[in-house]
């Protein structure tokens, strides 16, 4: 299920028209590198795993929308953050890869 919601990430990312070409590519670079994370994570914590992608897909997915609600962004970017609380030590590349996509999809609610 985790490894099927990233791939449909991926495939909304690559279909949608309101983000410029440079930050698709960087979002899909960063969406891989948080498949990586994700699969290791979800070695040991796959509830947790389960919760970090689902909130990372239901943000991509308001942040993307034609008609954006910002208070869903922020209340779904707010929930992703979340979701990564407590793995600053244990996994920082994944706090850290998680936290640049908030900025960015943030970004793309504006």
């Amino acid at each position: 299920m985790i490894q099927k919601t990233l791939s449909s990430i991926e495939e909304r990312l690559k279909k949608v028209t309101s983000v410029t070409d440079e930050n698709r590519s960087e979002l899909l670079d960063l969406v891989s590198t948080l498949k990586t994370e994700i699969e290791e994570l979800s070695k040991t914590h796959t509830e947790h795993a389960e919760s970090i992608t689902g909130f990372a897909a239901v943000s991509t997915r308001e942040a993307t929308r034609q008609e954006k609600n910002p208070a869903l962004l922020q209340l779904s970017l707010d929930g992703l953050a979340a979701s990564v609380e407590g793995f600053e030590t244990s996994h920082p590349t994944l706090v850290g890869v998680v936290n640049r996509i908030c900025s960015m999809l943030a970004n793309l609610g504006i």
